[in-house]
């Protein structure tokens, strides 16, 4: 049975369409995943459905008895509301009989109360309040329902929201970014109260785990049209990638064409005849409709190394307390290379802070933090802190250097903006209009143009649409540095960190596993608590002076093995300037390629030199 149909609607915001033609139908039970880029409207879209913005053409139909509850990205409230009061302050049938009721009750008509009492029964919405503070406790809110809104930090509002959200017992339920600010225990249950939800639910999400395990159907937003994509998004990507090659075919058939046919325009034919003239024609429609159908991610990005001292940075015996509660003590860690580490915890259990700390933004109550004189950090915080509001996010950027250096090459700022969506007009507009992800992107390309060696990122995923996380995590990947992660998307954790420090009760774990590894059990010790190995005595070995016979091979080939990779990243860095795909590979390949030489030169001359002094012995 079909909830909420929509027939031919399409929006125009700014004179640039952001949907048109748009026809779908969401039936009952049924679960939808919106996907999309930053500013393709697709929190437009939810709130035309919802009625806060209308369509410039096209009808939206809801079946007889159906109900609709909007969970936003920001929750908003009256100023002097209390959490009892923010579920009476929805505008759903349930909450506004009740204070129909309430209100009869107090003006004294009695037919009126006892016909709305009637109503109540039959709809059993006595115990809707009750139902409300089940649900408070179960995403793990401690305060009264009397307690202020005002004093709730942005993960306790969102609890407070899908809490009523559930409540209210709606037929269509949408959902706008619903994962931003809350701990990962909190999306679990999420997770599980969709899937088990009679409710039919479109939700706009860049968490995978929610796209892959809750949705049945996925629509996609790209280029203006929508397309319905039947199955979990891991079958969306098949779908996808399906829909992209048989675009690319067609493309290249064209291409083909255009080959033959310039080749004949070369020619320099007079264009006597009608015919002449038309196949000028048909060349100039084809030349307009050729296009690159390159499957829409960004283009792979990555900063030039910044090397690392012997000492990166300690942390010893550090404790940090919060009005009152210890958050952690006695936390010590010495940060190697290549570290990857996510932190996680529940809100407020103090995974920012941690990070405060090691960034140098804070001090520790106790114990000391130890840098590397070469240690360079780049933190990106959740505040978006140094972003000016009254600039470009052009003029800002070459603000901090016009030039940035970039894979062994450099490119303009302007340049870099491109790479992450941003179009020559959007980079030049104020970012006080920006959307919180174009913000965030900004902020994003700002730390990286440092140069850092060691990246503090916390929250990263927020607002950020999936084609850049997944930039990011290829980013990640190729960081030769160290990287200190706090983010509630679980499949960005398993993608970037191999191990975690995990927060609890007052103690910080570090646990030599991934975030799924984890979560199943395996290996979940601390590190400094696994199993030691056991010594076994062993027979002294009598010192061997000179090469033995295979290490002779080994050093008669070892030079020209050295001087042959020292020649392909003489090759690499010459290509970094070209950040289209070459023979070499892709941007994202040559990189890889070019730190495993950096670091396969490195071993090979300090075994050469090995090799050479046990030749002298």
């Amino acid at each position: 049975m079909n909830v909420l149909s929509i027939q031919n609607i399409a929006k125009t915001v700014d004179d640039r369409p952001l949907f048109t033609e748009v026809t779908l139908g969401l039936d009952a039970g049924e679960k939808v995943g919106i996907v999309g880029r930053n500013g393709a409207g697709k929190t437009t879209f939810l709130k035309v459905l919802r009625g806060l913005v209308h369509q410039d053409e096209g009808t939206i139909a809801m079946a007889g008895g159906s109900n609709m509850v909007t969970l936003e990205q920001n929750v908003t409230y009256s100023p002097s509301a209390t959490i009892r009061d923010f579920l009476y302050e929805s505008d759903h049938p349930s909450t506004r009989l009740l204070c129909e009721y309430h209100e009869a009750l107090e003006s004294g008509d009695e037919r009126l109360s006892q016909r709305l009492q009637a109503e109540i029964d039959s709809l059993d919405l006595w115990n809707l309040e009750n139902d409300f503070k089940t649900y408070l406790t179960r995403f793990g809110m401690k305060y009264d329902i009397n307690h202020e809104m005002k004093t709730l930090s942005g993960g306790e509002l969102k609890k407070v929201a899908i809490a009523r959200m559930f409540t209210l017992r709606p037929t269509i339920m949408l959902l706008d970014e619903p994962t931003n600010h809350l701990d990962i225990r909190t999306i679990e249950l999420l997770e599980k109260d969709l899937q088990n939800s009679s409710a039919a639910v479109i939700i706009v999400t860049h968490d995978r785990y929610i796209l892959n395990s809750v949705c049945t159907t996925i629509w996609e937003l790209d280029g203006g049209r929508f397309y319905r994509h039947p199955g979990n998004y891991e079958a969306y990507l098949e779908r996808r990638a399906e829909r992209i090659q048989m675009l690319q075919k067609e493309q290249d058939r064209l291409a083909s064409i255009l080959r033959r046919e310039l080749v004949w325009l070369a020619r320099g034919p007079q264009a006597r005849t009608g015919k002449d003239k038309n196949r000028k024609e048909r060349i100039e429609t084809m030349l307009s409709q050729v296009r690159n159908v390159q499957d829409a991610r960004q283009t792979s990005f990555s900063s030039l190394e910044r090397r690392l001292g012997k000492k990166i940075l300690d942390l010893k015996h550090v404790s940090r307390s919060f009005d009152g509660r210890t958050l952690f003590e006695d936390f010590s860690y010495s940060f190697k290379k290549g570290d990857r580490i996510g932190v996680v915890a529940d809100n407020g259990m103090g995974k920012s802070t941690l990070l405060d700390i090691v960034a140098g933004v804070i001090e520790p109550d106790s114990g000391m933090i130890d840098r590397g004189v070469n240690t360079h950090i780049a933190y990106y915080d959740q505040l978006g802190r140094t972003l000016p509001m009254d600039k470009s996010a052009l003029d800002f950027l070459e603000d901090i250097s016009s030039r940035v250096l970039f894979c062994g090459g450099e490119i303009s700022a302007e340049r870099l903006l491109e790479l992450f969506g941003f179009s020559r007009a959007k980079m030049r507009t104020l970012m006080s209009v920006y959307s919180g992800g174009e913000r965030r992107r900004v902020y994003l390309i700002s730390r990286l143009m440092e140069n850092p060696n060691f990246l503090i990122l916390d929250e990263p995923t927020n607002d950020l649409d999936i084609p850049t996380m997944e930039n990011l995590e290829e980013y990640i990947a190729s960081f030769p540095g160290c990287c200190l992660i706090v983010s509630h998307d679980r499949a960005f954790l398993n993608c970037t960190c191999t191990s975690l420090f995990v927060i609890q009760d007052g103690k910080v774990l570090d646990i030599p596993t991934t975030y799924a590894q984890w979560k199943e059990g395996a290996d979940a010790r601390p590190r400094d608590q696994a199993t030691p190995k056991t010594d076994t005595a062993q027979r002294p070995r009598r010192e061997q002076k000179g090469l033995t016979f295979k290490e002779h091979r080994e050093f008669e080939t070892i030079e020209d093995e050295i001087e042959e990779m020292e020649q392909e990243k003489v090759r690499l860095e010459a290509g970094f300037t070209d950040i289209g795909e070459t023979a070499d590979g892709t941007l994202a390949q040559r990189t890889r390629r070019y730190e495993e030489l950096v670091r396969l030169i490195d071993e090979k001359t300090e075994r050469y030199f090995v090799l050479a002094e046990k030749a002298q012995s």
